[in-house]
């Protein structure tokens, strides 16, 4: 495989995985492809539990690491911010509606205590710690959403010859980015789980490798939709030097989701992918629910709250949903959501990532074979 990818993470297959699971990352680096673990909720102390386990899993096959440092927040500028004084500006409003929402499908709201200092969630700062660590271990990527990294970040990767990825949405963010001197970007269409804009990734991908190529020569990868090898093959075909998958993994055997969630998956269409505000108060695709319409269709909802308020209420409200499904509550089901994209209506079945791999392998060898019978022709 001639691509740029290949040679800057050192891989044979410009597949890259992203997965809150260390199972998942660990066992597509073994399969030829490259993990890539979300780091977002991990703090210095926990991260460096997950990469000694990741560093024993791999036989010795590259992987690389996400975070999540936002330029747009509510809490921009200030400092010190802890989760206990985030908590104390929610409203009562907001509070009673989620507790109620709750209820009504049988589900007892309950709260999780917080060590004072804690830092709030997607604090910078906390993130920026948790690569420090992390550059301990043999990392082959960093990468970072909602926006440019911080400088920091970009200096880091300088200082241990790793490349610093970033997700854009659009060609504007894919000028930021470059601009800041970022060594890879990856175009996420409106199709991928998660946060996400509004552009298809068909579109995306070669507006923002035309965008970028009179600035510098940035490889971009393709993200957003993405299941299977053929249409990573096309998008390849369109000047992308890979793809960038996350939905996929989420129904393996080895993903952090819940039997629950892989069932409603399997039964999902595209159209049940939504973009919804309701969990972290930024525009985030996941599998349409009761938590979802409450929030953005009910005439009593408050409304979400800007992030990272919005992930406050949240974090407890879904700890609580998830157990009381896992106990048999069949209201509780009703509410379980997760992030996951418009690809989620090609998952039929639950399969090991290392086998997701391979399809992907053969399944992109097949796209390559029929393109070139079309050219004979």
């Amino acid at each position: 495989m001639k691509s740029p990818i290949c040679d800057m993470l050192g891989i044979e297959f410009p597949l890259l995985a992203f997965s809150h699971c260390r199972d998942v990352v660990a066992a597509v680096s073994r399969a030829g492809g490259f993990g890539v673990l979300g780091a977002t909720t991990h703090s210095p102390e926990t991260i460096e539990q997950e990469l000694k386990w990741i560093d024993a899993h791999t036989d010795g096959k590259p992987y690389g690491l996400d975070v999540l440092i936002p330029e747009n927040i509510s809490t921009a500028g200030e400092k010190d911010v802890t989760w206990k004084s985030l908590e104390a500006r929610i409203s009562p409003q907001h509070r009673d509606f989620t507790r109620n929402l709750l209820k009504k499908h049988g589900v007892e709201l309950t709260t999780t205590n917080v060590a004072d200092n804690q830092p709030q969630p997607f604090d910078a700062q906390r993130a920026l710690d948790v690569l420090e660590v992390s550059f301990r271990h043999p990392i082959k990527l960093i990468a970072n959403a909602l926006g440019v990294p911080p400088k920091q970040m970009i200096d880091m990767g300088r200082k241990h010859g790793v490349p610093v990825a970033a997700l854009v949405g659009s060609k504007e963010h894919a000028l930021r980015q470059v601009a800041a001197g970022v060594d890879i970007l990856v175009a996420q269409g409106t199709e991928a789980g998660g946060h996400c804009g509004e552009v298809t990734t068909m579109v995306l991908v070669p507006e923002v490798i035309k965008a970028i190529k009179p600035v510098r020569d940035v490889p971009v990868l393709a993200a957003g939709g993405i299941m299977t090898g053929k249409q990573m093959a096309a998008c390849m075909a369109m000047g992308a030097a890979g793809a960038w998958t996350g939905s996929v993994w989420l129904a393996t055997v080895e993903s952090e989701t819940t039997e629950i969630f892989r069932e409603k998956m399997i039964a999902a269409s595209s159209r049940d992918a939504v973009r919804s505000k309701g969990r972290t108060g930024k525009p985030a695709r996941q599998l349409r629910s009761v938590w979802t319409d409450a929030w953005d269709r009910s005439p009593d909802s408050p409304g979400a709250l800007p992030m990272p308020l919005q992930s406050i209420i949240s974090r407890d409200a879904f700890n609580s949903i998830d157990r009381a499904a896992a106990a048999g509550n069949v209201q509780a089901r009703d509410l379980v959501t997760y992030f996951v994209g418009q690809g989620v209506g090609l998952i039929d079945s639950v399969k090991s990532a290392g086998a997701v791999v391979q399809e992907f392998k053969e399944d992109f060898a097949d796209a390559v074979e029929h393109l070139n019978m079309l050219m004979e022709e």
